[in-house]
């Protein structure tokens, strides 16, 4: 049902495209209210069926009437958006786009959807991270806010947190904040090598960092499009500690 579900939002968001074409951002200097990164986590661990849940929860999101609005709401009515997949290796599946219509937010999520699906790898949250980090800084776009939105279902490859560590600290070092949305924390409640580990307090150790970051946890892939679509809210409107948290609960 998800599978089929994909395919049909893919069909709907490919003839959306055909009529708005999507606003890549100039070369030179523009200023928007959030530069944001959407890191997805597309390694092996990510099964084909998580990996349509992904871009399915993302083209909903990204076209809800409530996205839109904060993506549109801010001080100079526009954001900035990159979509990123990321695994040992990362790539830029669609290019930063200035958000400032509904119809640039429907090309957008169109765009990403019509893309080819990449093949899985190890995990590499630092590889993606610092990834991230050099797209922001090379993007020729001046940001009020700028923001890592990074999905992962499991720990760096490397298995040191320190590593994790420092490249969010890399990031936070140019201004970056890093928010986290762990996928199915429950897979990671399982001891390996005699050490239990926890998803969503690894992302609070070691990835997710800066002024009024947060993680927010998938538990059932059904929840997926409704999650996305809180924390992509959440981290354009820049709220509040309290008011964040009466919006995610």
């Amino acid at each position: 049902m998800i599978r089929w579900g994909f395919r049909l939002a893919i069909a709907l968001a490919g003839a959306a495209f055909v009529f708005f074409q999507i606003s890549p951002a100039p070369a030179q200097s523009v200023a928007v209210d959030v530069e944001l990164v959407l890191a997805v986590d597309v390694s092996a661990s990510i099964d084909r069926t998580e990996v349509d849940l992904q871009r399915a929860g993302y083209l909903s999101a990204l076209t809800q009437p409530a996205v839109v609005d904060a993506m549109l709401s801010g001080p100079l009515g526009r954001i900035a958006v990159t979509f990123i997949e990321w695994s040992k290796t990362q790539r830029t599946v669609i290019g930063w786009t200035i958000i400032d219509s509904p119809q640039a937010a429907q090309a957008f999520a169109a765009a990403v959807a019509a893309q080819p699906q990449p093949p899985g790898g190890l995990t590499s949250i630092r590889g993606a991270l610092d990834f991230s980090v050099a797209s922001i800084e090379a993007n020729g776009i001046e940001g009020t806010r700028r923001v890592i939105d990074l999905s992962a279902d499991g720990r760096d490859w490397e298995g040191d947190g320190q590593i994790v560590a420092a490249a969010r600290q890399r990031a936070l070092d140019r201004g970056i904040v890093i928010n986290g949305l762990a996928i199915r924390p429950d897979l990671e409640q399982t001891e390996v090598e005699g050490v239990k580990y926890d998803l969503n307090g690894y992302f609070h150790a070691f990835v997710v960092g800066g002024p009024g970051s947060f993680t927010m946890v998938v538990e059932n892939p059904a929840d997926f499009p409704q999650t996305v679509a809180k924390k992509l809210i959440l981290e354009i409107a820049g709220l509040p500690d309290a008011e964040r948290s009466a919006i995610s609960n």
